[in-house]
């Protein structure tokens, strides 16, 4: 039938993100990917509540509004720490896919049993807790837009937590080999590192060197990220350190970005002076870009937006500022940069390759617990599956206010041509409109987003034109 065959088209917006030695490529343009991302964890830690079916992913009409105002921030990746690999994504998944929105997803969770202890990481590090993991991959293997895992979270963030060095190295081992044996596509993981000065360097070096002489080393991580604070207000590239990391990194075997960034030790509103550096010529041959922390205001005073407890949202200063920053740059460069097919060695895995005496020297790391080996090799039974589908209306339906308290009306997500990624520069970014000054992004129906089968979009971007593509065929 015709109808089925043109959504599933209009579904499958973005394309996987692969690396090429230390780039994200693009593999529809081949062009070099800068993330542009955010950190997305509506609630805080109450925004991810297994006993209530509740994690940031699970709520459509909350991801399609928000989805709206990121992709006309410029945004195309957002980080979600907690994900309940038992609940239905496909909704959130599809609105950010059809936005040109990427996923980073960390593994774990801070329930009991989902995380490595980092006290006692041997008591942890069980078949149990890597099903766990496993079924995360489960959930999020199908959607394209599913960009990187995360094996681990600032798991190592001073001397005496360098115990868990070899058991990150083997969580990501049997994380990739997961994936290299059950998932219909590969989906790097890597590792988000606390930018603590001193054990940076080592953790790097120890996550990204090879046991085997190779870069197929699969305990070797594919990525390495890292959340740093180190740039407050009108700071520099220099008094703020980002010069020693661009040289710390220059050498990096994997693709290396900030996992985290924005330091509020301000008074007012950030500025984000930070991007103009970040996304610049002395940072971007070194670094991919970064995530912003954070999307929603919660009590650690980092948010871009403001939820109320009715689901209407009022945009920051933050938020007007960081769009400023963003808009300065020119990402149309940025984005035609073919990959630099660079060739990479990794380090070899080696206790020289080390600085400081009390990190883990050896690189002899646990053995795979037998139970989850079976599950490699077999894959999981009965695991919750995602699957992108096709939605009934890209029109938010919360109420929506800028800073200033005025209405924003009209505001709908906009789908992204096919291989297309969102940024700062796609037409429409320039923010949406107040109240009695705009048109809508999309035609059609208003309505909330709902899951549906063959159902269609309520506006399909042609040729910059927006077509109701169900209306259109219902007078064939």
């Amino acid at each position: 039938m015709l109808l089925p065959l043109l959504l599933a088209g209009l579904a499958a917006a973005l394309q996987p993100i692969v690396i090429e030695g230390t780039d994200f490529i693009n593999s529809a343009t081949g062009a070099r990917v800068q993330i542009v991302g955010v950190a997305y964890q509506p609630g805080g830690s109450s925004g991810y509540s297994p006993s209530t079916g509740v994690d940031p992913l699970s709520d459509g009409p909350t991801c399609l509004r928000d989805a709206a105002l990121m992709q006309r921030l410029g945004i195309n990746a957002i980080r979600v720490y907690n994900v309940n690999p038992d609940l239905n994504h496909n909704l959130c998944a599809s609105i950010f896919n059809t936005a040109g929105i990427y996923m980073l997803l960390d593994v774990n969770s801070p329930m009991q049993g989902d995380h490595i202890n980092r006290e006692a990481p041997w008591t942890t590090y069980t078949a149990a807790y890597l099903e766990r993991v496993f079924r995360v991959v489960e959930a999020f293997k199908e959607f394209p837009n599913t960009m990187a895992f995360f094996a681990g979270n600032e798991v190592i963030d001073d001397f005496e937590s360098s115990v868990n060095a070899p058991y990150m190295r083997a969580v990501t081992r049997d994380l990739k080999l997961y994936i290299a044996a059950n998932s219909p596509r590969y989906i790097p993981v890597g590792y988000s590192a606390a930018d603590v000065r001193d054990i940076l360097e080592d953790s790097w070096n120890y996550l990204q060197c090879t046991t085997t002489g190779d870069a197929g080393d699969a305990s070797r991580v594919d990525l390495f990220a890292l959340n740093s604070y180190s740039w407050c207000g009108n700071a520099t590239y220099r008094s703020s350190g980002y010069d020693i990391l661009t040289s710390t990194f220059a050498s990096s075997s994997v693709p290396v970005f900030l996992s985290e960034y924005g330091c509020n030790e301000v008074d007012g509103p950030r500025p984000w002076t930070e991007i103009a550096a970040l996304y610049g010529e002395e940072m971007r041959e070194t670094m991919s870009g970064g995530v912003v922390y954070e999307w929603t205001q919660e009590e650690n005073n980092y948010g871009l937006v403001e939820l109320s407890d009715n689901g209407d949202i009022q945009l920051m200063e933050n938020y007007n500022n960081l769009q400023t920053q963003l808009g300065l740059l020119d990402f149309t460069v940025l984005e035609g940069q073919p990959g630099r097919n660079r060739p990479v060695t990794p380090p070899t895995c080696e206790a020289s390759l080390i600085q400081n005496t009390t990190f883990p020297t050896n690189f002899t790391l646990p053995a795979t617990p037998a139970e989850a080996v079976t599950l490699i090799e077999n894959s999981l039974d009965g695991a919750n599956q995602g699957r992108l589908v096709t939605l009934t209306s890209l029109r938010v339906e919360q109420g929506v206010q800028d800073a200033g308290g005025a209405d924003i009306v009209n505001l709908a997500v906009e789908p992204v041509e096919d291989g297309e990624v969102n940024s700062p520069t796609r037409t429409g970014n320039g923010g949406p409109s107040t109240s009695g000054t705009g048109t809508a992004t999309g035609s059609g129906a208003s309505g909330s987003a709902s899951e549906t089968g063959a159902a269609s979009l309520v506006g399909v971007k042609a040729g910059g034109v927006v077509v109701g593509i169900l209306g259109l065929l219902m007078n064939l």
